[in-house]
């Protein structure tokens, strides 16, 4: 085999180990990203179960407070409100 063809093959096999070592490590690389994009998600996902927690049992509690207290909506007139006062 003459030097040319040995050069040649030492660089096509360099070359083909290089790429083979590059595609691997750039594997995992894909999949740590992959892993802390579901962690990422998954984190996500409880902080919005325990804010729909939160305003679940905050509807909860106005839903008791305006059954024990009598409250009107600062929308609606105040028609009974006015025609129930005492007039001198």
């Amino acid at each position: 085999m003459s030097s040319a063809s040995k050069i040649s093959l030492a660089a096509t096999s360099l070359f083909t180990a290089g790429v083979i070592v590059f595609v691997h490590f750039q594997q995992k690389a894909d999949q740590a990203a992959m892993h802390a994009g579901v962690v990422r998600d998954m984190e996500q996902q409880r902080v919005k179960r325990e804010r729909q927690l939160d305003f679940d049992m905050q509807r909860a509690l106005e839903e008791e407070y305006k059954r024990e207290q009598n409250v009107h909506s600062s929308l609606e007139p105040l028609d009974k409100a006015s025609s129930t006062t005492p007039t001198r």
